[in-house]
């Protein structure tokens, strides 16, 4: 794989795999979406990394770690309908309504119609819940498309992912464009995006001072094929800088990776026509993720010496056997999107991860 796009990993696993995916959704589902205060459920999202990226013999282990974790389904506010379903949109305590609805059309209809109907809904708000639920329904959506996917456990994750966002829907505040030459690839539009005045406080607070972001790509994707490909040079930057200024907050930066991969991922489930608009909104995320965390400037390359060197040494199952031994949710998460990227800078950044997060096994 070249140094400068991300494509989708293998997806092909054993039976015995998707029957543990299976059984772990299941443990999920009577969980809520989030915990303790606004903190993300990452449980559905790990263990279908774990089995992407060959672990499945682990994920029963690390539920049972994880499960001190989770919290109890919130408790029902109203039905969410057809007719009243905007007023809902982006209130969190309405998040087991919204589970519902979804649940309610994924059973009337197939998952791809119900995802094509709702993306476009749903994108603008790509922002809340700090990106997490745009992740859960990409990797739902990699579980679904997997050979013999569709099955009820994920059909069901879908749902959950659905109606998280919807719930968490949030729109990024409006945003001054600022010009980037002509030529600039996605890694240099990542250079270019100016750090937010005050790095403190929660992620709402630090959106709130967003006022101007690079206007990348510079010409508008017209063309299917060439968002895609924009998209995948955006996750591959985003994965290579993770390595060198993922430092200052190594758990929140993470998502400036996993949310375009996770949109990336959704594209091949989706009709064409909704691709450019997804590369604008995975843009906006990535971008608003590294004016929130990034640090001003990049580590010592002495820090660095240690995870180049062993990237150059190990193959990515090697890695990403690192990353589910350290056990920490964002770091497999992280491990997964690199393991997509595929180079050995990839490798560097996901053995980053595993340096700059405390392990959780």
């Amino acid at each position: 794989m070249n140094e400068t796009s991300a494509a989708p990993a293998d997806t092909t696993s054993a039976p015995d795999s998707d029957g543990i995916l299976d059984e772990a959704l299941q443990r999920l589902h009577s969980s809520g979406p989030e915990r303790v205060v606004r903190l993300t459920n990452h449980g559905p999202m790990a263990v279908e990394s774990l089995v992407r990226g060959g672990q499945a013999h682990t994920v029963h282990r690390w539920l049972d770690y994880y499960r001190h974790k989770l919290e109890d389904m919130p408790a029902r506010v109203s039905p969410v309908t057809d007719e009243n379903w905007r007023e809902a949109l982006g209130e969190p305590r309405r998040a087991a309504d919204w589970i519902d609805h979804f649940s309610r059309a994924l059973a009337e209809r197939p998952w791809r119609e119900v995802l094509a109907a709702w993306w476009p809904v749903l994108l603008p708000g790509i922002a809340g819940g700090s990106t997490h639920p745009v992740i859960r329904v990409g990797h739902a959506v990699r579980g679904l498309t997997a050979p013999g996917g569709g099955t009820a456990p994920r059909v069901a994750e879908l749902a959950h992912g659905l109606g998280y966002w919807a719930a968490r829907h949030a729109p990024l505040p409006p945003r001054a464009p600022r010009a980037l030459p002509d030529a600039a690839g996605a890694a240099a539009a990542l250079d270019a995006v100016q750090r937010i005045p005050v790095q403190d406080g929660g992620l709402p607070d630090r959106f709130a001072q967003l006022t101007s972001v690079p206007a990348w790509p510079t010409a508008p994707a017209t063309d299917p094929q060439t968002a895609r490909a924009r998209l995948g040079d955006l996750v591959t930057a985003a994965v290579h800088r993770y390595a060198t200024h993922g430092h200052t907050d190594p758990i929140m930066l993470v998502h400036a990776a996993t949310a375009p991969n996770a949109v990336l991922r959704a594209l091949p489930a989706l009709p064409r026509e909704l691709w450019a608009p997804s590369l604008d909104a995975a843009w906006a995320a990535s971008a608003a993720v590294t004016a929130a965390y990034a640090p001003a400037a990049p580590a010592p390359s002495d820090e660095l010496r240690e995870a180049y060197a062993e990237a150059g040494r190990s193959t990515f199952d090697e890695v990403f056997a690192r990353a589910a031994a350290h056990g920490d949710d964002h770091t497999i998460k992280f491990a997964d999107t690199a393991l997509d990227v595929g180079d050995e800078r990839a490798r560097a950044a996901a053995l980053r991860g595993v340096e700059l997060n405390p392990p959780a096994l």
